[in-house]
């Protein structure tokens, strides 16, 4: 099915296969979030796989949406999708109605995937202005019906709040040289498409650099889409989020694709599978042990076979956590993690 809607999912087996203990102990009642739905491939790989298992779809791009769930419309109501920025998906699935929703009130979240960053579909289509290989209106808006567009930052912040954009969230070395510029050539004319960008960007990086450093509009370009779109802020909010709603057994699974992405993730796991029993103690102390595990040793990467397969793999930084008790609890209740 991939080759038909041109996108093979990032470690597809892999994602499968760490998420199924959760899905084994929950049996019927397993629902699995796919926070990052995208074109839904990894979502169609767990309904083919666990076939007792439900899927609940999270996307904020209404595009998405709309092909995830034409892929997907021969699961029936296995399947059910929302349009969310995932950090909200909780709230919006609270408000709504159905098994899958009435299930994960009960029973809490038996496995969760995040594919972070900006997906192929929407690489692909060259009117959302991500790619920076073709010249499209600078837009990057994940949901269409968000205000701020990339050409928003470019025409009106500042040179520091630019400069620190691309420092921050590109590691871009030349971050004030091509802040000044931008500025400078706004107040000719306000940026609108990514070619004059890309142009910009050719002349202010140095040659020596450009030869090197891959395509010199890449950094740019994914500071522009994290800031537009929120995407740290997000995934800083959502981890208590999915974690919380986490049944015993259940697992939550992140991809990075960005050093900012990973450490994120890395410090709030390694944060929550941390005993808070002072050093020194035998034994945790009431209410200081941990409730989560750590399943992954470390970042995992995609192997040589998988980036052969599918190169936008090569990045990839894969954590993920076991939920392995309740607070003060010995069952799922919504009061032990507030409501979903």
């Amino acid at each position: 099915m991939e080759g038909e809607y041109g996108h093979i999912p990032v470690l597809r087996d892999r994602m499968a296969q760490l998420i199924a203990p959760g899905v084994s102990a929950l049996g019927s009642n397993a629902v699995i979030v796919d926070a990052t739905l995208g074109a839904g491939g990894h979502s169609e790989h767990f309904l083919e796989t666990f076939e007792k298992a439900c899927v609940l779809g999270v996307d904020r791009d209404p595009h998405a949406l709309a092909g995830a769930r034409e892929r997907l419309s021969r699961f029936g109501d296995r399947f059910v999708a929302i349009q969310a920025r995932f950090d909200d998906f909780a709230d919006v699935a609270d408000e709504s109605e159905g098994p899958i929703f009435d299930t994960l009130r009960e029973q809490g979240v038996a496995g969760a995937l995040f594919d972070l960053g900006v997906s192929s579909m929407q690489l692909d289509q060259v009117e959302r202005g991500f790619a920076y290989r073709m010249d499209a209106p600078l837009d990057m808006r994940m949901d269409p019906s968000q205000t701020k567009t990339a050409a928003d930052i470019l025409n009106t912040y500042s040179h520091g709040e630019i400069a620190r954009i691309l420092s921050t969230y590109g590691d871009e070395r030349f971050a004030g040289k091509i802040a000044s510029a931008i500025v400078r050539e706004r107040e000719k004319q306000p940026f609108t498409t990514s070619a004059r960008l890309v142009e910009l960007l050719y002349d202010t990086i140095p040659a020596a650099t450009r030869k090197t450093g891959g395509h010199p509009a890449k950094r740019t370009f994914q500071a522009l889409r994290v800031e537009v779109n929120a995407e740290l802020d997000s995934l800083a909010a959502v981890i208590p989020v999915i974690t919380d709603r986490l049944a015993v057994g259940g697992r939550a699974v992140f991809m990075s694709y960005q050093s900012l992405e990973d450490k994120i993730v890395k410090k709030a796991l390694v944060d929550m599978s941390t005993s808070k029993t002072p050093p020194g103690l035998p034994m945790d102390l009431p209410g200081t042990a941990p409730q989560f595990r750590l399943i992954t040793r470390g970042a995992e990467k995609a192997s040589e076979a998988e980036i052969a397969e599918n190169p936008r793999s090569a990045p990839v930084r894969v954590r993920a956590v076991e939920r392995i008790a309740l607070p003060d609890s010995s069952s799922f209740s919504s009061s032990s993690r507030g409501v979903l």
